[in-house]
């Protein structure tokens, strides 16, 4: 199956991009309601992610909330590249089934390593369900089909 028919396109995702302040990052994260956000690059490549603990523990090493410091941090120093590996654009769902394991969304790129959009674990999951890949039981439970 080709998994752009799971891709949440970069149009309709929240991201940071590189050289944003703490501050920006911060308020992106709470608007959205997001624990994690990719970064990119100005010219589009996916460089990596961030956290709110990424924040909260480089701002407890700064030792200030104040605006102008927040304004001043950049997120460049925070970047997380092994925290949410990306999958190329051509990876099998079994791929994004591994990474789904480890984290909430997958970033995806293509063959230039541009940021293209999130599979979230979600779609992942229901993908799965529709395929008759995992089972429900009707209470909201599922699992994993012993014939799969």
């Amino acid at each position: 199956m080709n998994i752009a028919f799971l891709l949440k396109p970069k149009s309709q995702v929240a991201y940071l991009v590189e050289g944003s302040s703490f501050r920006q990052g911060m308020e992106k994260l709470h608007r959205h309601g997001y624990t994690a956000i990719p970064v990119i690059s100005r010219d589009g490549r996916y460089r990596g992610c961030i956290s709110e603990g990424d924040f909260l523990w480089n701002i407890m090493s700064m030792g200030s909330l104040e605006t102008h410091d927040l304004e001043q941090a950049r997120i460049d120093d925070i970047i997380s590249q092994d925290r949410m590996p990306p999958v190329r654009i051509t990876a099998n769902v079994e791929a994004l089934l591994t990474r789904a394991l480890e984290q909430n969304f997958v970033p995806v790129v293509d063959d230039r390593d541009m940021f293209m959009g999130i599979i979230t674990r979600r779609s992942i999951l229901s993908y799965c369900i529709e395929q008759g890949l995992i089972a429900e039981d009707g209470g909201g439970t599922a699992r994993m089909k012993k014939d799969a």
